[in-house]
């Protein structure tokens, strides 16, 4: 059920596929809006939606004074650049703001970033419909306070909320459901092109493997989308190969050896950096088994 909020002086940045139709929940609900992009269309968009534009994030923190700012970025420099950059966040942020991370953001970054600003990691699963429906499961990291303080907003766009514990737990959690999802993507790509290539009809195996332990999100939407053909992107390829870099990453950092990890990044560079394929969808890693 959505969260009223009113009284709520909220600031977004980073109006994608999956930031624009959050704000539009957040604007929705009550809050009065201030909004920022890179590309005025969406803004544009925004802003015909009843929401406020802002010229700069700095200005974005000006206005919402001590309110709460959601960002919604590509990586985790984007990150870097919006809150701490020339003309970013932390020019004119008030002492009480507060900063939600809804990206998938680096965790020794995150830890870091929450050192000096109130900062809570809240990176999202469920893609663009998720996003859309307000169904999105969100992995929380950060203080109890500050994760009390996000709770309302948390609860407007998702449909799941989960406090994991300290700041860059969230984002722990995220690339641990990366993992699942950027292998699985890979194994639903070869077993429909498997099926193809032996005379069977793969929109019919897919339905029959919908019925068993095969089943998932990933079969259910990408399956979908490699049956199809239809590889516009919701979420761009590019985006899986840097949340697979950065499970790479924190693999390392904690000692985990993973030969099929090793395996998904070399799929993923092999679409995006040797084949130029990176504005495909995510599904798009079938074109590698054609």
């Amino acid at each position: 059920m959505r969260h009223r909020l009113d009284g709520y002086r909220i600031g977004f940045i980073g109006l994608g596929n999956m930031g624009s139709p959050m704000a539009r929940h957040l604007n929705d609900s009550g809050a009065e809006m201030f909004v920022w992009n890179r590309s005025p269309e969406r803004l544009n968009a925004a802003v015909a939606a009843g929401m406020r534009a802002a010229n700069s994030p700095s200005e974005v923190a000006e206005r919402v004074g001590a309110g709460i700012i959601c960002i919604n970025l590509a990586d985790t420099a984007a990150v870097n650049s919006i809150v701490f950059g020339t003309g970013g966040l932390h020019e004119r942020l008030d002492p009480a703001g507060m900063v939600i991370d809804f990206g998938t953001t680096g965790v020794p970054a995150t830890r870091q970033f929450a050192q000096s600003i109130s900062w809570v990691d809240a990176p999202v699963s469920g893609g663009q419909v998720g996003a859309e429906s307000a169904s999105l499961s969100i992995m929380v990291g950060g203080d109890d306070v500050a994760v009390a303080r996000a709770l309302p907003i948390l609860k407007t766009v998702g449909k799941r909320v989960t406090h994991l514990g300290p700041s860059g737990a969230g984002q722990v959690t995220k690339l641990a459901n990366q993992l699942i999802v950027a292998q699985t993507i890979d194994a639903v790509a070869q077993a429909l092109r498997m099926a193809e290539l032996a005379g069977v009809d793969p929109a019919l195996a897919r339905q029959a493997m919908l019925g068993g332990f095969a089943d998932s999100r990933i079969l259910e939407l990408h399956g979908d989308r490699m049956v199809r053909r239809d590889f516009v992107a919701g979420g761009k390829a590019t985006l899986q190969l840097k949340d697979v870099r950065l499970i790479s990453e924190l693999a390392e950092m904690v000692g985990l050896n993973s030969p099929t990890l090793a395996n998904s990044l070399d799929r993923w560079e092999e679409l995006v950096d040797r084949r130029g394929k990176g504005d495909l969808d995510h599904s798009g890693l079938f074109t590698l088994y054609e």
